[in-house]
């Protein structure tokens, strides 16, 4: 029998795993990628002071982003039951990252480190850091096999944000320094996910899985799972998520439809559920 694959302790049903995206990554939209077939899903980013009110019905890897370990502690205890990972972020390289100096713009690595140390005091469930390419990627990395049970790897620099190729041959460089689990972020689609998974531990799909879940469900051959946009809000009444997130997901969906300009155009202009739907 083939093992199943894991980090740390904890157990998962395969390699393939929706990545954390700010906005998209609501509960509806995790619960339906966990249908199709991911085998972890990870939130947005919260911050450990956040009064926010969490969904984790998916039990999702959860990703924390701050530049001190102020409220942390209480935060993963609170929430540790309720969760299958802990994963400190890295890698955000959007502008509100860079003023308030955490994600990607955290580059102080003894706070780095005094972040890790307390996450891993905190729980025991496994932990993980998400890094980019960066002149510190192996100085975190370093950090990172004392603290952790494995890292994500984001090929791209801070100041390429999401655009052009990611580095491989970079990514490839963490893989070879370490013993730890890799989990590979970048461009990740339907074609070259399984030559990438011949390279790493396992990989994160992120905007390609945006408006599609069913990419989930085509990499693990899961023939049961269709993409429907009702099945979403089906999901996003369920847990009364607000009538702006139901309208971002519809335009997501819309995606590769025909006369899809025209159908976001009636989205826009939709005012209650009913209409929505």
């Amino acid at each position: 029998m083939i093992p199943k694959p894991q980090i740390g302790k904890l157990k998962l049903k395969n390699r393939i795993f929706l990545s954390p995206m700010e906005e998209v990554n609501d509960i509806a939209f995790r619960l339906l990628c966990k249908q199709a077939g991911a085998g972890l899903t990870y939130t947005g980013l919260f911050h450990p002071l956040s009064k926010q009110k969490f969904y984790t019905k998916d039990k999702p890897g959860f990703q924390l982003f701050c530049n001190s370990t102020k409220g942390l502690t209480e935060f993963i205890k609170k929430y540790d039951k309720k969760v299958s990972l802990w994963d400190f972020n890295l890698g955000c390289p959007v502008l509100r990252a860079k003023k308030a100096g955490y994600g990607a713009y955290l580059t102080d690595l003894k706070v780095i480190e005094e972040i890790l140390k307390t996450m891993r005091e905190a729980t025991k469930k496994p932990v993980t850091v998400k890094i980019r390419k960066s002149k510190i990627a192996f100085d975190i990395l370093k950090l990172a096999e004392k603290y952790c049970d494995a890292i994500a790897i984001h090929a791209r620099t801070k100041e390429k944000g999401y655009a052009g190729e990611p580095d491989l041959d970079f990514a490839l460089k963490i893989k070879l320094k370490t013993k730890l689990p890799v989990i590979y972020s970048g461009n990740v689609n339907e074609r070259n996910a399984e030559g990438i998974l011949k390279q790493f531990d396992f990989v994160m799909i992120g905007r390609e899985a945006i408006g599609h879940p069913e990419i989930f469900a085509n990499l693990t051959g899961n023939k049961k799972f269709k993409r429907d946009y009702k099945n979403y809000l089906k999901l996003a009444k369920k847990f009364d998520l607000p009538f702006k997130q139901l309208k971002f997901q519809a335009m997501q969906f819309t995606k590769g439809l025909r006369g899809c300009k025209q159908m976001r155009d009636k989205i826009a202009q939709a005012k209650s559920y009913g209409e929505l739907l």
